[in-house]
C-alpha cells in the first residue's frame, strides 16, 4: 500500500472565485431579499418552504442550466458536476490528516482518501467508509472532499472516501462489488489506519447510500457494519412515491435524471430494477440490519425513498435515527460554502452520527430479534 500526502488544490478559476464571493455575499442579506431575487414568490410545497438562498441559487441554476445531470453527454456531466462541487465547497474544514492511495480489489486497484480526526482523537476512533453520490456515474474523491471533512471533525471520526468504479463504463454489480471489497479492506486494516477495528461503519449520500445499504444487508450476517449513514438515499429504483412528483422539477434532481442513471448503472442492459442490490428497499427482510442514521431533504424527489426505508428498517427491529431537513434540496453536501442552512445541516449530520456511533454496539446488542426498536426524528431547519 503507497500512501501520499494529499494537497487540497484550488482548481478556481478569478470568474469562480468572483462568482462565489457574490454568492456568499448574497447569502448574509436578508431572506426577503435573497425571494426577490429569485424572481419568484416563496416556494412552499407540502408545508414546507425552501431555504431562501437555495431558492436563489435554483434561480440562478435554472437560468444557466438547460441539461439533465448527465446531459449533452455523461463525459459533459461528470466535467460540470467536479466544477461545482469545486467551486461551491468553500473553505477546506481542517481535519487532522488527509491521505490519498489505492487498496487492492481483485484484479484492480481502488483509489481511496483517508481523513484522521484532528489531535488525539485520531487513535482509536469510529471509522466511516464512505461512497460518494453522483447516480454510480460521476462524482469521485475531489467532489466529496468536503462534506468527508466536516463529518471527520464534526464526528470525530477516520473517514475512507472511496472512489469505486463507475457507470457505464464499469456497470452493475462493478460499484457494488467495489464498495463490498472497501469495507472488507477498512474491517481488516482499521487498526492500521489507527481507527477502531470494532466500530467500522459504512455511508454515503444519494448513490452512495445506496451503496452502504447495500453493503449492510449483504454482510450483516457474517461482518456487519457497526452502523450505516444514509444522506437522502436511493433506495427504490423500481417504485414511484409522492415526492418523485411533487419535486420533480427544478430541485437539482428529476426523475428523468434518476432514469438517465439507473440506464447507465445497468449498462443499459435488461436488469430487474426490483434486485435488492439495485433496491435495498425490496430486499425480502431487514432483520438484523446495522442501526442507521438517515438524512432526508424536503425539496427532494428521494425524500420519501429514504423515509420508506427508514420505516422498513423501524419495523424490522432495527434502530433508526432519521434527521429531516425540509428546507433543503437534494445534493446539499455540495452547497456547504455557499448556503449556511446546507453548512449547518452536515455539520448536525456530523455531530448526530458521533452520538448514533457511540451507542450503535448497545443498540444491537439489546435489540430484540423481532420486536420494532422504533425510530426517532429529528427535524431541522
Amino acid at each position: 500500500m503507497t500512501r501520499t500526502v494529499t494537497t487540497r488544490s484550488d482548481r478556481r478559476t478569478l470568474f469562480d472565485r468572483l462568482q462565489l464571493m457574490l454568492v456568499r455575499w448574497i447569502a448574509r442579506l436578508p431572506d426577503r431579499v435573497k425571494i426577490a431575487l429569485s424572481g419568484e414568490p416563496a416556494i412552499i410545497i407540502d408545508g414546507q418552504q425552501l431555504d431562501p438562498q437555495a431558492q436563489f441559487l435554483r434561480s440562478v441554476r435554472r437560468r444557466r442550466l438547460k441539461y439533465g445531470l448527465l446531459e449533452p453527454s455523461v463525459d459533459a456531466g461528470r466535467r460540470r458536476y467536479r466544477r461545482q462541487s469545486v467551486v461551491f465547497r468553500g473553505s477546506a474544514t481542517p481535519v487532522g490528516a488527509v491521505l490519498d492511495f489505492e487498496i487492492p480489489a481483485g484484479d484492480h486497484q481502488i483509489a481511496v482518501r483517508h481523513y484522521a480526526p484532528p489531535g488525539g482523537a485520531a487513535t482509536g476512533a469510529p471509522l466511516l467508509v464512505y461512497f460518494h453520490g453522483g447516480g454510480f456515474v460521476i462524482g469521485d474523491l475531489d467532489t466529496h472532499d468536503a462534506p468527508c471533512r466536516i463529518l471527520c471533525r464534526e464526528a470525530g471520526t477516520h473517514v475512507l472516501s472511496v472512489a469505486y468504479r463507475l457507470a457505464p463504463e464499469h456497470p452493475f454489480p462493478a460499484a457494488l462489488d467495489d464498495a463490498l471489497s472497501a469495507y472488507r479492506w477498512a474491517l481488516a486494516n482499521a487498526t492500521n489506519l489507527g481507527a477502531d477495528p470494532d466500530r467500522v461503519a459504512v455511508g454515503g449520500d444519494s448513490a452512495g447510500g445506496n451503496l452502504s445499504a447495500v453493503v449492510s444487508l449483504l454482510e450483516r450476517d457474517e461482518r456487519p457494519p457497526a452502523a450505516q449513514l444514509l444522506i437522502y438515499p436511493s433506495t427504490d429504483a423500481a417504485g414511484v412515491r409522492s415526492s418523485h412528483v411533487q419535486f420533480d422539477g427544478g430541485f437539482v434532481l428529476t426523475r428523468q435524471d434518476c432514469k438517465a442513471f439507473f440506464r447507465c448503472y445497468t449498462g443499459h442492459r435488461r436488469v430487474d430494477l426490483a434486485d435488492p442490490r439495485i433496491s435495498p428497499l425490496r430486499a425480502p427482510n431487514h432483520a438484523n440490519a446495522p442501526p442507521a442514521l438517515i438524512a432526508v431533504a424536503g425539496f427532494d424527489v428521494l425524500r420519501d425513498d429514504g423515509e420508506a426505508y427508514a420505516e422498513s428498517l423501524a419495523i424490522a427491529g432495527v434502530h433508526v435515527d432519521v434527521c429531516k431537513f425540509p428546507s433543503l434540496e437534494h445534493g446539499f453536501v455540495h452547497t456547504v460554502g455557499i448556503c449556511p442552512a446546507a453548512h449547518r445541516a452536515v455539520v448536525e449530520i456530523g455531530r448526530h452520527w458521533r452520538a448514533f456511533v457511540a451507542s450503535a454496539a448497545g443498540v444491537r446488542v439489546a435489540q430484540p430479534a423481532a420486536s420494532a426498536a422504533g425510530r426517532s426524528v429529528r427535524h431541522a431547519p
